[in-house]
């Protein structure tokens, strides 16, 4: 297999609700977006190695726990999938193992994981590591050992170091895993709110399940949580996009208007389902207006014709 070695060079805003988070759990964020969209992992990060895969045969092995007796810990391995290569009856481990701390010894723990999988499952190994914290520090991606300039044996590894990464080079694809993963490549402080606003428009683009946006939404914002000043221009920035753009944007989950409309609805269990509805509505015309969104603009999201709206901004007095 001709695998490229490693890939060194390689909710939201005032529109998109946040949620503040507490505690961080890495592993769990990370195993979970990557074997939902495995597929799209692969094909964004290692190019080479996707077309050798049937993807339709890829099945996650329950997570390997294995104790490392000299340091006293336990160490589980986190993602492990089991996949056959095309026109062969060959099957292969793909380890994943999302880091998120920087380690001198990594390579070390790469090798004993992967002697370990083999010892198990006497099966090709072919090893991941996918660095998500900020230090810029190289680590190496073999693990040899030599006696009297003798080499005894060596081991390589594959390496997605997230932070290293230009995030202008993936705006442009059609890739779920990797607008996620917007969230944790190397942009500045500045660059805060047009990497989010990015991140907006590839999701909006594709047709995703509930579910998938749902993880989409809760992984990027984990790492990119955007400031009340900076929620105030993601909404400048929003309503300055193309008309329809701005519209699939606007229609989002988790939108100002999509959370509008399901908080009158749950008020509307009070006061009438259709009374519900249209408050929930009309709050929600009355934040796109406080923010300076056209006029047009929310009523091609809200389904309320211009003229109403304009009469709503002249009783709230807007200028």
């Amino acid at each position: 297999m001709n695998i490229q070695k490693g890939c060194k060079s390689l909710f939201t805003s005032s529109i998109i609700l946040e949620d503040k988070q507490t505690y961080t759990d890495h592993d769990r964020l990370f195993k979970e977006l990557i074997q939902t969209f495995f597929k799209e992992f692969i094909d964004v990060f290692f190019p080479d190695l996707f077309p050798k895969i049937d993807f339709t045969t890829v099945k996650f092995l329950e997570q390997e726990v294995y104790t490392d007796i000299l340091k006293g810990e336990k160490r589980r391995i986190d993602i492990l999938a089991e996949v056959k290569l095309q026109e062969e009856e060959q099957l292969i481990l793909i380890h994943i193992e999302p880091q998120a701390s920087y380690q001198k010894e990594f390579n070390e723990r790469m090798f004993i994981y992967s002697s370990r999988l083999y010892e198990k499952f006497r099966k090709t190994i072919l090893p991941i590591a996918v660095f998500s914290y900020d230090d810029k520090r190289d680590v190496p991606d073999i693990f040899t050992t030599e006696i009297f300039h003798f080499q005894v044996f060596q081991f390589n590894y594959l390496q997605i170091h997230l932070i290293k990464m230009d995030w202008r080079k993936f705006i442009k694809m059609n890739n779920p895993i990797a607008a996620a993963l917007l969230s944790k490549m190397g942009y500045t402080k500045d660059e805060r709110i047009q990497v989010k606003l990015e991140f907006l428009r590839m999701i909006s683009r594709m047709e995703l399940n509930p579910a998938r946006m749902d993880l989409l939404y809760g992984f990027f914002n984990t790492y990119l949580h955007l400031n009340s000043e900076e929620e105030e221009q993601m909404s400048e920035e929003i309503a300055k996009l193309p008309r329809e753009e701005a519209n699939r944007v606007l229609r989002l989950p988790n939108s100002y208007y999509e959370k509008g409309k399901k908080e009158g609805i749950e008020e509307g269990i009070e006061k009438g389902i259709e009374k519900g509805i249209e408050k929930g509505i009309e709050k929600v015309i009355y934040k796109m207006l406080q923010k300076g969104l056209p006029e047009e603009l929310i009523a091609d999201v809200s389904n309320v014709r211009v003229e109403e709206i304009s009469k709503m901004k002249e009783r709230w007095d807007f200028d």
